[in-house]
């Protein structure tokens, strides 16, 4: 049986290369696997100090509480500047007034 035939087995050197690249991807992927423990746990401490918690329900509560806290400051913001914009209206249509007179 040669190596050029269907269901052959690979020769020494072809196994030791195959098993070089997958050892190296086995290095690699304990490398990453580190690295992202590492940057999840930096994250955690993150959260933990700037909203008290590392738990992502209660990160996902305290987002909505921003965003509903925002919401309701931007409407707030936005009947200020129509309140605004009305008064300046009548200040204008008053003094036109005054100098049409």
């Amino acid at each position: 049986m040669t190596n050029d035939q269907q269901g052959a087995v690979p020769d020494i050197e072809a196994l030791t290369e195959q098993f070089q690249k997958l050892n190296k991807r086995k290095i690699e992927s304990e490398r990453d696997l580190v690295n992202a423990e590492q940057n999840l746990n930096e994250l955690k401490q993150q959260a933990q100090e700037e909203y008290g918690t590392d738990q992502l329900e209660e990160l996902k509560a305290k987002l909505q509480q921003i965003k509903d806290e925002n919401a309701r400051k931007r409407a707030e913001y936005h009947q200020n500047l129509a309140k605004i914009e009305t008064e300046l209206s009548k200040i204008e249509t008053a003094h036109q007034s005054a100098d049409a007179s």
